[in-house]
């Protein structure tokens, strides 16, 4: 197959989890025999070279009301560049990672079957992010999910959602996946006191990083070990027992990652309305061998009953009420690892490719036959 991989609004780094996760991708569907292009559409960045390799098309952005008005306008040009590019190319696929909808992208759906990886509930996310965006998202989003051919999405919740279902498209639904063989596996250190790993991002109100503060005022015979984030909203000052290291990468990560006796993963889903997820953090800790505390349900560890993962709620108490069930496992979890051979085959990329690619297939099947019937 002919596949163009289309990214959009965001720069898709080497170094970032989503960055990885395409790149291993790409790399899987070369080695099974596909021709794979990457398009990046994204705002300007400082060093362009930090990128993947993909042909990119950058739009300007600028502050104010009219910086705004003139940041929609290069959008506008910048995807209309990439159409252009796409129809050069001519794939037999496009697959889209999905992302808010710019004019005029329903566009793509007249170069080639359109594909959608779904990833999150994109109606409560864009609530968390303001009224404009919010009432823009919604207003729009219809647009693509109805020109698409049909839909992959990462949990069995997102598939059983209206708001894709309604649709009526074909649905596969394929969590996110990592390349395990990329991760090494990490000893596990020989600590008095346990030190917890928590990966995030800036500006996730549903990543629920507030609440680690709290756990380690009532617990302080815990390090906590925060990635990803310089600050906490609504803290100026922290427990000693806090550290935040900003964004980690290379040798500096895997040392952390070797110091740590289990991870932690995203606290609030519930403000995205949403029970289940299928992080790309939570998967590089499994792989690197890190007991697993899950204050959500996953869809690759959630039928999964062992010594080394521990099952929280999904609530706005799931901290606070299990301080003691987290600070037990912590303790108990000195010196242990999660087999590799537990979580490979659930987490691994190859798999999960492979039947991606069958996705593709079947619906080039699907809308073949489809065009050849009698009208």
């Amino acid at each position: 197959m002919k596949i163009a991989y289309v990214t959009l609004h965001w720069p898709r780094t080497r170094s970032s989890g989503v960055g990885r996760k395409i790149a291993s991708q790409i790399e899987t569907w070369r080695k099974l025999g596909h021709t794979v292009r990457l398009f990046m559409h994204t705002h300007s960045i400082e060093d362009p070279s930090i990128l993947l390799p993909a042909e990119t098309f950058f739009y300007q952005t600028s502050k104010g009301l009219i910086g705004k008005i003139k940041t929609e306008f290069s959008r506008v040009h910048a995807i209309r560049q990439l159409t252009q590019a796409l129809k050069e190319f001519q794939p037999e696929i496009i697959y889209l990672r999905w992302s808010m909808y710019v004019y005029p992208m329903h566009n793509l759906g007249k170069i080639a079957p359109i594909i959608i990886e779904i990833n999150t509930n994109d109606i409560y996310e864009h609530q968390l992010l303001g009224p404009v965006l919010n009432i823009y998202n919604r207003l729009t989003r219809g647009i693509i999910l109805q020109v698409a051919s049909g839909y992959i999405i990462v949990t069995h919740e997102l598939a059983n959602s209206p708001q894709f279902n309604r649709y009526h498209k074909p649905i596969q639904v394929i969590s996110n996946g990592i390349d395990i063989s990329a991760i090494p596996f990490q000893s596990a250190p020989n600590n008095q006191t346990p030190h917890l790993l928590f990966i995030g991002s800036p500006g996730m109100p549903w990543h629920g990083i507030e609440k680690l503060v709290g756990l380690a005022s009532d617990f302080p015979d815990l390090e906590i070990e925060i990635v990803g984030s310089g600050s906490i909203p609504g803290f100026t000052r922290y427990p000693k027992n806090i550290h935040l290291h900003g964004f980690m990468e290379g040798e500096d990560y895997l040392a952390l990652l070797r110091k740590c006796d289990a991870a932690i993963g995203t606290c609030s889903l519930y403000k995205k309305e949403m029970s289940e997820a299928a992080p790309l953090k939570i998967r590089d800790c499994a792989a690197a061998g890190l007991p697993l505390i899950l204050p959500y349900i996953d869809t690759d560890f959630n039928d999964l009953e062992d010594e080394t993962i521990l099952k929280l709620p999904n609530n706005e108490n799931n901290i606070k009420a299990n301080g003691q069930r987290i600070h037990d496992f912590a303790y108990s979890m000195r010196g242990k690892r999660i087999p590799r051979e537990l979580v490979k085959g659930r987490i691994d990329l190859h798999q999960k490719e492979v039947e991606r690619l069958k996705f593709f297939t079947s619906i080039l099947q699907r809308d073949k036959e489809k065009s050849h019937k009698p009208q």
